[in-house]
């Protein structure tokens, strides 16, 4: 008897723990920004050049942009596309070559298509060599 009330209790509070976490998720998200933005992508490129790209778009995640405007090239996966290339540099995988996404410098933990903007934003395409 004592057993079942423990599995209950025990199911009871991983409920309770569910629940506060996808709360805690949905005041703390990301928030989107709706209407026209102006934003700034940066690609540096494997060699060290830099290319600026300005774009104004009403698009609400950074992925959006960066597919309409064909900057990038890639194969969507279960979080948005995995980009493979980007202002026709293509990364090599023999040499672990990725392309990392950041956000004023900052690494930002979202694929592009999961990463909302605003506007005024600036983010850096960078050709990274190594897992």
């Amino acid at each position: 008897m004592m057993g079942k009330k423990g599995t209950i209790a025990a199911a009871v509070l991983l409920v309770l723990v569910c629940v506060g976490a996808g709360a805690l998720y949905l005041k703390f998200r990301p928030s989107v920004n709706e209407g026209s933005k102006n934003i700034t992508v940066t690609v540096v490129h494997g060699d060290g050049s830099e290319k600026k790209f300005r774009y104004t778009t009403d698009a609400e995640y950074l992925g959006e942009v960066l597919e309409a405007e064909k900057l990038v090239e890639g194969t969507q996966g279960q979080y948005g596309m995995f980009i493979t290339a980007a202002d026709g540099e293509q990364a090599d995988d023999s040499r672990q070559q990725w392309w990392c996404i950041t956000k004023g410098g900052e690494t930002v933990n979202t694929s592009a298509a999961q990463t909302p903007i605003a506007d005024g934003d600036s983010y850096e395409l960078t050709l990274k060599e190594g897992y």
